[in-house]
């Protein structure tokens, strides 16, 4: 169960990471980074941070270099919204719309069927 405070704390480091991913990080290359959602740890220490990339066409090379820009955003992130602790950010893509588009399909396949 995720408390108040987690949501809290996680929309304020989505907010933060989303301005600081499109200002530094996004370029025409990476095609478009989208943070569609944090989930905060119950001592708030560590963010999972899920992304989706549309248009990029090395997706793993743009994990690889959030990975390694990890200390900088954490620096960011600590400067701008105050914080007892400052989160280990874990990132990893969002299969959410993976899972729906091929849903969709599979619907859209069974009513082409009952036709």
């Amino acid at each position: 169960m995720t408390t108040r405070r987690q949501k809290k704390v996680a929309s304020l480091i989505k907010e933060e990471l989303s301005r600081l991913l499109v200002e530094e990080i996004q370029d025409s290359s990476s095609g478009l980074i989208t943070i569609t959602r944090v989930e905060m740890s119950p001592d708030l220490k560590t963010a999972h941070i899920y992304l989706s990339i549309f248009g990029g066409e090395q997706k793993e090379a743009i994990l690889e270099l959030l990975d390694k820009k990890k200390g900088y955003l954490r620096k960011s992130i600590a400067s701008k919204v105050k914080l007892k602790y400052n989160p280990l950010l874990i990132f990893s893509f969002d299969l959410s719309p993976d899972y729906e588009a091929k849903i969709d399909k599979l619907l859209e396949n069974i009513r082409k069927d009952e036709k």
